[in-house]
């Protein structure tokens, strides 16, 4: 008995797969490496800029998971290009699933009982007690846990469907304005979102004036980060049209702009 094509033959369930596989990865590893605060000037080698707003000041220090969202935009964006809506919304759900069931178990592994002779394991690397940095490093707050799963579901929602009004009104042309102009919108509320909930309503309970700082510059940086990344849009957009053919991608983003 003959079958048809089988589903996974298609090239547009391969991307599908591939490109929710690369978003999914990349936002639950920005979340668990994201306890580690990085400063930008001594990395790149070059002496601190000492930011000042709203009568702050400071370096310009941001998370190692910042080093990731930036290709979260792209990959979103590109979602939302060939897959839609829909697209996108299922994706975002089942990165935020993930993400939770990643600190489920890492909550799960710390409260495991540590063999005694793996506590001092790392004593000669500078580590005395692993089981302790095992709990610091996994162990994050729910505060900051809470606000980064709320403004990445905030942020990925307000993204799609600003993605989609651009689209509507410069249809197929100037990807770089949509791709950028839904970034900017949705990054202002993750931006802030996530810094309110984990360190204003949180128990560090920043200051007014130090919650819009950090914010702001978090924000800029992101947005820095989003337009150094449009040629990467556009080289994967031609990647994408290469792999499926001319045919199969218009057909894609037609069912994705009516979406």
């Amino acid at each position: 008995m003959s079958v048809g094509p089988r589903t996974l033959d298609d090239r547009a369930v391969r991307l599908f797969i591939a490109l929710a596989a690369f978003l999914c990865v990349n936002a639950v590893l920005a979340e668990f490496i994201g306890v580690k605060i990085f400063a930008l000037e001594d990395t790149l080698g070059i002496a601190p800029l000492q930011w000042n707003l709203f009568g702050e000041n400071g370096s310009l220090s941001f998370t190692v998971g910042t080093l990731l969202w930036p290709f979260v935009f792209v990959l979103t964006d590109t979602i939302n290009e060939f897959f839609g809506r829909r697209g996108v919304r299922f994706i975002s759900w089942v990165a935020v699933a993930l993400i939770v069931y990643g600190f489920l178990f890492a909550f799960l592994a710390i409260k495991t009982a540590p063999a005694g002779w793996w506590v001092g394991a790392a004593a000669s690397q500078g580590v005395p007690d692993y089981q302790a940095a095992f709990a610091a490093i996994f162990g994050q707050g729910m505060w900051s846990i809470g606000g980064s799963i709320v403004a990445f579901l905030l942020g990925q929602l307000i993204d799609v469907s600003v993605f989609h009004r651009i689209r509507n009104v410069t249809g197929e042309k100037y990807v770089w304005l949509r791709a950028t102009g839904s970034t900017a919108v949705s990054q202002l509320v993750d931006s802030f979102v996530v810094i309110y909930i984990a360190f204003v309503l949180g128990p560090q309970h920043w200051s007014t004036p130090r919650f819009l700082a950090i914010s702001t510059v978090n924000y800029g940086y992101k947005m820095l980060a989003a337009v150094a990344m449009i040629p990467l849009l556009y080289l994967m957009r031609h990647a994408i049209r290469t792999y499926l053919g001319r045919a199969r991608e218009q057909q894609l983003r037609a069912e994705a702009a009516a979406d």
